[in-house]
């Protein structure tokens, strides 16, 4: 309610009272005064903030500085506490009040929470497919992004449609087929694919080897490689997809290899590249290089996995 109608209210109901009970009440109140001014942040900008109407009242915890800022009152040594939250993204020193977390500490879990649901949640952008040149199919998942986390199974297979277009669509017996599925985290892909997928056909060319039709696979589950692999036999399958996210950090991404994948194969057949991604992780574009030294020793030694594992001791 506005606040001259909450004062008029008031002093209407004061009125009634002294009318009923004269001498009983002191005289109608004045004005309301007005309530204190409440601070606030300058407002968002950037693309993400367009349109938006907000008023925030508290510090963002989510900033590299917030991250940092020790929680625990009058810590024993302050500098020392400051030093080690400087150098992890371990939930260290953030205090607590009883025993519960305290106020900032609980604000940047339940954002960090956020970040991974939104993860798991959304497709990748098509735009970014369709510049990079990459046609899509699916697997069997046709119940959205629920059924894909509760059938893991499905997600392994493509669907028989997918199974058609690729057959039709790419080159059959490449030396190195690459293939890039969503995963547990379509913003994975939207932020390293741009930077490894140019690294990888670049160095094929130059390397020497052919290279097959790259595409797409929604709601994709690495044993997928099995299907593609009988589909397409090419020498090496490098299929990047988007890592199970953790609290707070959604942009990590993998690149799993195998040596002419086939039906009954399993993780002991593969090799895997994990945690690609920018400022902690394994360097998209040095990952890209390193994938494709891989993908030439599996040529070469015609095996990967275990098995490739066990002819280098």
């Amino acid at each position: 309610m506005e606040s001259d109608r909450l004062e008029a209210v008031i002093q209407a109901v004061v009125r009634e009272l002294q009318a009923a009970a004269p001498g009983l009440l002191p005289p109608p109140p004045g004005p309301l005064p007005a309530p204190p001014a409440r601070p606030t942040l300058p407002p968002p900008s950037g693309p993400a903030a367009a349109g938006m109407d907000l008023a925030i009242d508290l510090d963002d915890p989510t900033t590299p500085a917030a991250r940092v800022r020790p929680g625990v009152r009058k810590p024993l040594d302050a500098e020392g506490l400051a030093a080690l939250m400087e150098v992890t993204t371990s939930r260290i020193g953030v205090g607590r009040a009883g025993p519960c977390l305290r106020t900032r500490a609980l604000q940047l879990f339940l954002a960090d929470l956020a970040v991974t649901k939104d993860a798991l949640a959304r497709d990748v952008n098509p735009r970014l497919l369709e510049d990079l040149g990459l046609f899509s199919v699916r697997s069997r998942i046709e119940g959205g992004r629920e059924q894909y986390l509760l059938r893991p199974d499905l997600g392994r297979r493509l669907s028989d449609d997918a199974r058609k277009v690729v057959a039709e669509r790419c080159v059959k017996g490449p030396d190195v087929q690459i293939c890039v599925g969503d995963g547990l985290s379509a913003q994975a892909i939207e932020v390293n694919l741009g930077k490894i997928l140019p690294v990888l056909q670049a160095g094929c060319k130059t390397a020497g080897l052919t290279l097959g039709t790259p595409f797409f696979i929604q709601h994709c589950r690495v044993g997928v490689m099995n299907d593609i692999g009988e589909l397409l036999q090419p020498g090496v399958l490098i299929l990047l997809i988007g890592e199970r996210p953790g609290l707070g950090r959604a942009d990590s991404m993998s690149a799993y290899m195998a040596y002419r994948p086939q039906p009954g194969h399993t993780d002991a057949e593969r090799d895997v590249i994990c945690n690609i991604f920018d400022g902690g992780g394994a360097n998209p574009l040095e990952a890209g290089a390193y994938a494709l030294r891989l993908a030439q020793k599996m040529l070469k030694a015609q095996a990967s996995g275990v098995k490739l594992k066990l002819m280098e001791a």
